[in-house]
Parts: C-alpha cells; structure tokens; sequence
C-alpha cells in the first residue's frame, strides 16, 4: 500500500476511531505529510521497515529550530499517534517514536479581560452598520457562554433552546454539551436573528446557521479573529486578545465569584479537570489575603 493511501486511511482512523475535531485532524495528518516530504527532499526514500528511532530523532532535531515547543509536542503527538496506527495495520511491528519525549511546555497564563474592558470592546463596536448587531451577539455569546471559537462558527438556530435557558454546544471530538445562556445574552442573539439575519439572502446550506458573513454563509475561525482584533484596537487594549480570551474570561470570573472547578470543567466542556486548573490563577495579594483571612495562625 502506498504513503498516499495509508495517510487517507489514517486520517479516516483519526475521525472514525479517535473522534478527533476536524482541526485536530487536518493538524496530525499535515504532521505526517511534512514528515515524508523531509526526507523526500534529501532523496531520502524511506520504507516502512526501515522506520527506527534514530531516524526520527534525526527528523526532530533537523526542524525543531524552526517551530514552537508547542508545534512540536503536537508533532511529536501525532507521529506517535501514526506510528500506532502502522501497527495495528501490520505495517510496522514497534513504534519508532516509544522512547521519544514531548518537549516540557510551560503554562503560561492566559490574558484574562475585565469586566470593564469587556465593556470597552463592546463599547467599540459601531452599530450603524448591520455586522454591528452581529458582531456584539458574537462577543456575549464568546463571553456569556465559554465557547471555543469553533463551537461559535458552528453554532445552530436549531441549537438554540432559550425557552429552557441552554444552547447545544458541538465541542471537541464532535462531543456535546448542554450550556445555559443568560437572558442577557439571549437578548442580543436575538436582536441579531430578528433585525439583521432575517433580512439577509442566506445561502444554500447555511440556513441553519446562526452566525453569518456578508454573502450569506458561515463565518470562518479567521474572521472572528480578525473582528476581534479590530475592535481591541478601537479599545486601546493593551492585551493579547484572541477569541480563547473570552473563554478564558468566563472561566476566570466564575471561578473568582465562587463557582466549583467542577462546575466550570463541565460548562468548558473539558475531559480532564487538569485542563480546568489553569483558571486557578490568583495573584499573590488574592492568596496573601485567604492565608490572613482563613488561616488560624494569620
């Protein structure tokens, strides 16, 4: 069977037996394609058979220069997860990647918004124009609900069940949750739906979605990135703010008014509750203040 063939199979096998997202997906098999192409370049025609460790290293240590630690732990990721598949083709008998260690990644902290900067981003936005409405239902929706950004371009009127307080969210991995949603946000949904969306001509396909560009269909992952730094420049924000900003906001503000890790884990959509932890950034006048505040000896 040839590299072309097996790259399909292993991509259906990521979908099918993974159900890993669509970016996730294109991610890996991208990782894999480099891979053969690398050697490809240097005239290098490599078998199956002849996959061993030495040559991935080689591979690892010939392009990490050029990408993040965190390209290249997802890189590292992906092959493992290729060579496994291999293996359970009967295409290879040991995983050449078995010993190979990811890169240690830092946590860096996210950026976390204010409420008032939130309200300054909203602030910015001019609502003369007919994206206006729009595109604050795209920022209390970001905010107001913890979605990922590909859970927002994906969004669905059938999605919508404001009568109960919750939208249906498709997450990671195709996986869906229930996540309630304020009347606040609910409102600005709705003034959307009602003034701007339902005078569009909508195209073929995209009927459903709630979520619309100016030709009428699906809003890209880029195009709310590109909202959104326009608006943080109107601002004067000195952050660096991306649509995950607002999720990580969401998460953050919980948390500080007293919500569960758990609770929150579960309106984020995460698997792991490690994940989740991240959002336990409190600043060390915030911890310096629970020593004094709860501690017998503060």
């Amino acid at each position: 069977m040839n590299k072309s063939q097996l790259i399909r199979d292993f991509k259906l096998f990521l979908k099918l037996e993974k159900k890993l997202s669509d970016n996730s997906v294109k991610s890996y098999v991208n990782d894999v394609q480099k891979f053969f192409r690398f050697f490809d370049n240097f005239d290098q025609q490599i078998s199956f058979e002849s996959l061993n460790e030495e040559l991935v290293k080689d591979y690892i240590y010939q392009i990490s220069p050029y990408i993040k630690p965190a390209t290249q732990a997802r890189m590292v990721s992906g092959l493992r997860l290729f060579f496994n598949f291999l293996i359970l083709e009967n295409h290879l008998d040991k995983n050449p990647m078995e010993l190979i260690e990811s890169p240690k990644l830092s946590r860096k902290l996210p950026d976390v918004l204010s409420t008032e900067e939130i309200d300054l981003l909203i602030g910015a936005i001019d609502l003369s124009k007919p994206e206006g409405e729009r595109n604050r239902a795209i920022i209390e929706t970001l905010y107001g609900c913890g979605l990922r950004v590909s859970e927002l371009v994906n969004l669905k009127i059938s999605d919508l069940f404001f009568n109960e307080g919750f939208i249906k969210v498709t997450g990671k991995g195709n996986k869906q949750r229930y996540v309630p949603i304020s009347e606040y946000t609910q409102k600005y949904i709705d003034l959307y739906l009602l003034h701007i969306r339902s005078h569009m001509e909508i195209h073929k396909d995209y009927e459903d979605v709630v979520f619309l560009n100016r030709r009428g269909k699906k809003l890209s992952r880029n195009m709310i990135f590109l909202i959104i730094k326009d608006l943080v420049q109107k601002a004067g924000i000195q952050k660096n703010i991306s649509p995950h900003t607002f999720r990580h906001s969401f998460a953050s503000h919980l948390l500080e008014n007293g919500a569960d890790l758990r609770s929150i884990q579960l309106l984020l959509g995460h698997e792991s509750i490690t994940t989740t932890e991240i959002y336990l950034h409190m600043d060390r006048k915030q911890l310096h203040d629970t020593i004094h505040k709860y501690h017998p000896r503060g």
